[in-house]
């Protein structure tokens, strides 16, 4: 059941870690996104530090590629005020009402922005440690390359 002495953990201690619901933890497993953990005798699902590593990862790219259910909302919701706030709108109205509805659209808008510039700039870091890996990679390719390409020493 266990290689070497690393410890496992049930499938609530790994929720509690990770911040996830026992539930989508079953879903990552039914998805292929976590592989099957071993399990007991009873049947309870293991669950190693790797694992709890993947599953962490896992939400830090759902975080950084996706957008959160309650962010979905706080996006529609804003367009909804908009189309009110444009419905509303009479070119008659006072200076002081027309002021009011663009404060409220600026902060609406103000919020959408947020959220995307949070997304975009949690893209871009993501963007540089992958571009930094690469190099490494480029520099260890070309160091094999060299090598290969260098005559063997002669043995004496």
């Amino acid at each position: 059941m266990s290689e070497g002495n690393e410890a496992y953990l049930q499938i609530g201690e790994v929720a509690e870690r990770t911040g996830v619901t026992q539930r989508t933890l079953r879903f990552y497993e039914e998805k292929g996104l976590l592989r099957p953990p071993s399990r007991m005798d009873g049947g309870f699902r293991l669950y190693s530090e790797d694992d709890v590593r993947r599953v962490e990862q896992i939400r830090r790219l759902q975080g950084l590629l996706g957008v959160t259910l309650a962010e979905i909302k706080e996006m529609v919701d804003a367009e909804e005020v908009l189309l009110e706030l444009r419905a509303q709108y009479r070119p008659e109205s006072a200076i002081a009402e027309k002021k009011r509805q663009l404060e409220k659209a600026i902060e609406v808008v103000q919020a959408q922005y947020a959220i995307v510039t949070q997304k975009t700039e949690q893209m871009a870091e993501m963007r540089k440690q992958l571009e930094e890996r690469l190099k490494t990679f480029d520099r260890w390719m070309e160091e094999l390359r060299r090598a290969e390409a260098e005559p063997a020493p002669a043995h004496t």
